[in-house]
């Protein structure tokens, strides 16, 4: 995969810059090289996706300030 990006005619460098770290982060190459730095066997790549699912699947699930108990408050309900 190639980047490609047309600096213009008195842009500054910095303004480059900048511009060509975004198309980088956008790309995922950035993402992919440094997946791809180390060797990662099966089992470990299986593993990690189970934990990322896990996690997915608990973020989902916690409640928000104010859900739940129905007063509103957020706290534990009133006796």
């Amino acid at each position: 995969m190639s980047l490609r990006m047309r600096v213009h005619d008195r842009e500054p460098i910095g303004a480059a810059l900048r511009r060509f770290k975004k198309l980088l982060e956008r790309s995922g190459l950035q993402k992919e090289l440094r997946k791809r730095r180390h060797f990662e066997k099966p089992c470990e790549v299986r593993r990690r996706a189970e934990l990322r699912k896990k996690s997915a699947i608990r973020k989902s699930g916690e409640r928000k300030p104010g859900e739940g108990y129905g007063s509103g408050g957020g706290g534990p309900p009133a006796r």
